[in-house]
C-alpha cells in the first residue's frame, strides 16, 4: 500500500506558527512526543484491564528515547495502542482532533483508572520545530492490523506505506534539522528528560549507564563487586505525591524535597495536598528555612500535569504570599493553553487557589495549637509566610490572627490578642490609644530602646524585610492601635501620659538654649526644640517621626510607599532636655564660644548614639573629647 495526500489544515502556514509562535521554547518537543507515547502506553493498559486486547501485551511497557548523532536523528519509541493507517490518518492528518480526548470520552464511563496525557492533539507537531523531516511507524493492537509508516518533510505533504514492523507501539523518528543539531547531545537530551519527564507515570529508558552489584565474596569473606550495564531509567513512576499520606514517614518528604532540591537545607514542615473534589489535585508544599531573602526564592514550586512538567510560574494557582513555599503541584484540572506552557484564566484555578490557602492556614493552625512551642521556634522562619499571607488575603488574616505572632526584645512570642492584653495597662496614652514600641535594630537603636525599657515598656521587634508593610497593616485592622519605633520621639512623647514632666528652664532660658544648638548644629534639616524630660534621660535625642520612616522603609522595600521620599534630604528633630545638668552648665557657661561648644558636643553624642557621625564629623568629635576630657 502507499498513499499520498495533504494534511487537512486550514493554512499553509501551520508549521511555521507552529515552530515560531505555538511553542516559545524548543526543547518542548521532547516532552510532547514522550507524554504522547506515555499516553499510548496507558490507553492499551486500560484496554487491556478491560478484556478488549486480543493479543499479548507487554506486561512491564516502557517508553524508550535514542539519538544518532551521525544520522543526525533522535527516535521515540513506545510499546502502546499503536495505530493503524486510517488512524494516521485521522489524528496525525487532521491537525487539532485529539485522539486522547476521544479516547476519554469513549470510556469515561468505564472508570478512569488510567490518566491521559495528551489534551490538544498538537503535539506531535512540535517534532517540526527541530526536524525537517518526521517519520511514524506504528502497528495497532488490534487484531489482524498492518503497521504503517507516516512520512512528512514539513510540508502538507505527508506520504503513507506499509511497514514491517513487528511489535504493537509506535516509533517516531525525527531527522534533525541544521539549526537545532544541539538537539544530538547527550547532556542537552538528559536535562531535557530531567526537566519535564521525570515522573511519567511509565518508565522512560534513555540509553544505559554502569552500576555496581554484589558479585560473591573474596578470599577474606568481604564482598566482591562488579560493574555490569544497565538500562538508565529517568523517572520515578510513583512520585511521593501520588501515595497516601498514612504510607509515608517523615523520611521520605525529606528525601524528596532533597531530590527536588539538591542543597537545600531540610524543610521546616510539609502538607500533603489531595483533593478529589470539586476538582482534582496532588501535591506537596514545603516550608524552607528562609528569612529575609525571599524575593530570591520565588518560583519553587513545580507544576504538573498527570505527572508531566509544566510550569515553575504559578503565580495564579498559587496565592502570591505562598510562592515562597516549595514543592509540587499535580492536577488535570488546570486549564492550560494549547502548548501547555502556561495556566489561562478559569473558575477551576481560583477555586485551587482558595482551597491551597484554606489548607496552608489549617496546617499553621494545627501545628500552633498542636505544639506551640515548636511553631514559635520556628516563628523566624515561617514568620515571613504568615505575615505576607495576613496582608494579601484578607481569608487567610482571618484564620491567622489565632496563630501570627508578635516576637518582643525578650524573646517572648504573643498573639494579637495576647500582646494587647499584655501591655494595655502600662502602654495606654492620655487619649486612650494603645500603643506598640518596637525596634528594627536593637543595637542602633539601644540608646532609644534602653529609655523605653526604664520606663517599663515592652518593646516589639520588627526586623523582616516585609514588617515596614506589616506594621501600617497592623495599624489598620488594631482599633485604638498605634505603632511607634523606639527612636521615632522622646520615651514621653512616644506614649503621652497625662502627668506632665515640669522644666526647671524659664521660657527665656529655653529660646537662649535653643539658639544656642541652632547657631552649633548650623542644619537646616535638623528642627531643635527643648523640651522639659526626666533628669537621667539623654541630654539631646535625635529623632525622625514615625510617618518619615515608615514612608522611606516602604520605599527602600518597593511597594505601597512613595518612591519620591527616597530623593528627599532627611530630616531630623532634636530634643533638647531641658532638665538635664549639662545644659544647665551651657547656660551657666561666661564665653559664646564654649557654649557652642558644649552644645556642639551633646549634640554629636546623640548623632553618635544614631551611628550618624562619621568622616569629618566623627574626628571634631574625638579631638573635642579629649580637648574636654584634659582641660576637666
Amino acid at each position: 500500500m502507499k498513499e499520498q495526500g495533504s494534511i487537512s489544515i486550514h493554512t499553509e502556514n501551520i508549521f511555521p506558527i507552529i515552530k515560531k509562535f505555538l511553542y516559545s521554547d524548543h526543547e518542548i518537543f521532547l516532552r510532547e512526543l514522550v507524554a504522547n507515547a506515555v499516553d499510548a502506553t496507558q490507553k492499551l493498559k486500560r484496554l487491556s484491564a478491560l478484556g478488549e486486547v486480543k493479543t499479548e501485551i507487554n506486561p512491564n511497557p516502557r517508553v524508550e528515547v535514542a539519538f544518532d548523532k551521525k544520522k543526525k536523528t533522535i527516535t521515540i519509541t513506545d510499546s502502546g495502542i499503536g495505530m493503524t493507517a486510517d488512524e494516521i490518518k485521522k489524528y496525525i492528518n487532521q491537525i487539532a482532533f485529539s485522539g486522547a480526548t476521544e479516547f476519554v470520552e469513549k470510556y469515561k464511563d468505564k472508570g478512569d483508572e488510567q490518566q491521559i496525557i495528551g489534551m490538544f492533539g498538537l503535539g506531535f507537531y512540535s517534532a517540526f520545530m527541530v526536524a525537517d523531516h518526521v517519520e511514524i511507524n506504528s502497528l495497532s493492537y488490534q487484531e489482524g492490523a498492518t503497521a504503517a509508516k507516516w512520512t512528512c518533510d514539513g510540508s502538507t505533504s505527508y506520504e503513507i506505506t506499509d511497514s514491517k514492523k513487528k511489535e504493537i507501539g509506535t516509533e517516531i523518528t525525527l531527522h534533525i534539522a541544521k539549526d537545532s543539531e544541539e538537539f544530538l547531545d547527550e547532556y542537552r537530551l538528559k536535562g531535557i528528560l530531567d526537566k519535564y519527564c521525570k515522573f511519567l507515570p511509565v518508565e522512560v529508558k534513555f540509553g544505559t549507564k554502569e552500576e555496581s552489584i554484589e558479585d560473591g565474596k573474596d578470599k577474606e569473606g568481604k564482598t566482591k563487586y562488579k560493574s555490569v550495564t544497565v538500562d538508565n531509567i529517568i523517572n520515578q513512576i510513583q512520585p511521593l505525591w501520588t501515595k497516601s499520606p498514612s504510607d509515608l514517614k517523615d523520611e521520605d518528604y525529606i528525601a524528596f524535597y532533597k531530590d527536588l532540591y539538591p542543597f537545600a537545607e531540610d524543610p521546616l514542615f510539609w502538607i500533603h495536598l489531595n483533593v478529589d473534589y470539586p476538582f482534582n489535585l496532588t501535591g506537596i508544599l514545603y516550608f524552607p528555612k528562609i528569612k529575609n531573602d525571599f524575593e530570591i526564592q520565588k518560583n519553587k514550586i513545580q507544576l504538573y500535569s498527570k505527572q508531566v512538567f509544566i510550569t515553575d510560574e504559578v503565580k495564579d494557582i498559587v496565592p502570591e504570599f505562598l510562592q515562597l513555599l516549595h514543592g509540587v503541584i499535580d492536577s488535570p484540572d488546570i486549564p492550560l493553553n494549547v502548548s501547555r506552557s502556561y495556566l489561562q484564566s478559569d473558575s477551576n484555578v481560583k477555586k485551587i487557589n482558595t482551597h491551597i490557602t484554606k489548607k496552608v492556614a489549617d496546617k499553621l493552625a494545627e501545628l500552633f495549637k498542636k505544639d506551640r512551642a515548636s511553631f514559635e521556634a520556628k516563628w523566624d522562619d515561617i514568620g515571613i509566610f504568615v505575615k505576607y499571607g495576613m496582608l494579601s488575603e484578607e481569608k487567610f488574616y482571618e484564620k491567622a490572627k489565632a496563630f501570627g505572632l508578635l516576637k518582643n526584645l525578650e524573646g517572648k512570642c504573643f498573639t494579637l490578642d495576647e500582646y494587647k492584653e499584655a501591655v494595655k495597662d502600662n502602654q495606654t496614652d492620655k487619649d486612650k490609644n494603645l500603643v506598640y514600641l518596637y525596634t528594627t535594630d536593637e543595637s542602633k537603636q539601644h540608646a532609644y530602646v534602653q529609655s523605653a525599657t526604664k520606663k517599663g515598656y515592652d518593646v516589639l521587634v520588627f526586623d523582616n524585610i516585609i514588617d515596614s508593610h506589616f506594621i501600617n497593616f497592623l495599624e489598620q485592622k488594631l482599633e485604638q492601635t498605634q505603632l511607634k519605633r523606639v527612636d521615632a520621639d522622646t520615651v514621653d512623647k512616644l506614649i503621652q501620659k497625662e502627668e506632665k514632666i515640669e522644666s526647671v528652664l524659664s521660657k527665656e532660658e529655653e529660646e537662649k538654649v535653643k539658639g544656642i544648638f541652632e547657631k552649633a548644629i548650623n542644619n537646616t534639616n535638623m528642627a531643635v526644640t527643648v523640651e522639659s524630660q526626666g533628669v537621667d534621660d539623654m541630654p539631646v535625642v535625635i529623632t525622625m517621626s514615625e510617618f518619615m520612616r515608615r514612608m522611606k522603609d516602604m520605599a527602600a522595600t518597593g511597594g505601597g510607599g512613595f518612591p519620591m521620599m527616597g530623593d528627599f534630604p532627611d530630616s531630623y528633630s532634636v530634643s533638647v532636655n531641658a532638665n538635664h545638668s549639662i545644659v544647665s552648665k551651657i547656660l551657666k557657661a561666661k564665653k559664646e564660644e564654649e557654649q557652642t561648644t558644649l552644645a556642639k558636643q551633646a549634640f554629636d553624642l546623640a548623632m553618635l548614639s544614631q551611628n550618624m557621625l562619621s568622616g569629618k564629623d566623627l574626628t571634631d568629635f574625638i579631638e573635642r573629647s579629649v580637648h574636654l576630657i584634659a582641660k576637666n
